[in-house]
């Protein structure tokens, strides 16, 4: 697909034909605990070097082990700009911010400062939260998530394209007086709407400027790029896949927790049949213990050869 927005970040990821790669956070695969920050910015160059054009982080702001994970434990705002003042041109994104847990206007001014500060790499992935221990701890009704989710984005737009803006909603009131700044680079941030997000898909298709999804099984997968295909011809479709490449390169695949242990040749054939389906990006979560070889063996073995 080509990408149309102004975004140097969405550009990356998005403006030519094929399939193209990110991966996500963290990259050292630390996530109960603090990663080593330094060995993770290491990742990140060298996931730069090799040919991947997104790193993204999550925004998980607590804890719960029953959850299983932390995401990469530093907070997603100070953390993309450490990895911004390390890396050249690779797109910067969020996977997921979870909106109904963050005050929109401090959103606005966190991301658009990643966003300057990146020269324009930025994109957003944004959700509705899925760790139910989370909304009483912000104060946030579980069951109003769809409607503070619907709100944000309309804030989000608004405080980024418009001075003194007047807006209303339930995290407040801006009457004219006040302005957000800075604004971001490209005059907005693209917003990739995660998952269903508690809205239509009709709703997606008309404010998102993409979909994020998680790992589907693939026949699932090709019927959702089906339909989003028909709701929308020109935004992108992306997902998130957990990848353990097996030592012998062809490897059947068995199953991971969102993804697969495979061969190389398994792979190249299983993301050629995803590009064949209309998949414009995949952030990869490598799983092997040896990150610096994966990363290599991906690069060379799988984005290359596409």
């Amino acid at each position: 697909m080509s990408a149309e927005h102004a975004n140097a970040g969405y550009r990356r990821l998005f403006d030519r034909e094929g399939l193209t790669f990110g991966a996500g956070f963290p990259l050292t695969g630390a996530n109960r605990s603090m990663p080593d920050h330094e060995a993770e910015i290491e990742l990140a160059t060298l996931a730069e070097e090799l040919g991947f054009d997104g790193l993204w982080a999550r925004d998980v702001p607590t804890f719960w082990p029953k959850f299983g994970d932390a995401g990469q434990t530093f907070d997603t705002w100070p953390w993309l700009s450490h990895v911004a003042a390390h890396t050249d041109g690779i797109a910067l994104g969020t996977s997921s911010v979870v909106l109904p847990l963050r005050h929109p206007l401090h959103v606005a001014k966190s991301a658009a400062t990643v966003d300057r500060l990146s020269d324009g790499r930025l994109v957003m992935g944004i959700a509705s939260g899925d760790r139910d221990p989370e909304y009483p701890a912000f104060d946030v009704d579980r069951e109003e998530r769809g409607e503070l989710f619907r709100e944000s984005v309309e804030a989000l737009r608004t405080v980024w394209t418009a001075d003194y803006p007047e807006l209303e909603g339930r995290w407040g009131s801006l009457e004219g007086e006040l302005d957000v700044v800075p604004k971001p680079t490209a005059g907005t941030i693209p917003l990739l709407p995660t998952g269903n997000a508690r809205q239509t898909d009709e709703w997606i298709a008309a404010h998102g400027d993409g979909w994020l999804f998680y790992h589907l099984p693939e026949s699932t997968l090709e019927n959702y790029i089906a339909q989003w295909r028909e709701a929308t011809t020109d935004k992108p479709f992306a997902i998130a896949v957990r990848v353990e490449l097996a030592d012998d390169p062809t490897a059947e695949p068995e199953p991971l927790h969102l993804g697969y242990r495979a061969g190389v040749e398994w792979y190249r054939d299983y993301f050629r049949r995803l590009e064949s389906y209309g998949l414009d990006h995949a952030i990869v979560g490598l799983q092997n213990e040896d990150r610096e070889r994966a990363f290599e063996r991906f690069a060379d073995e799988i984005i290359h050869k596409l």
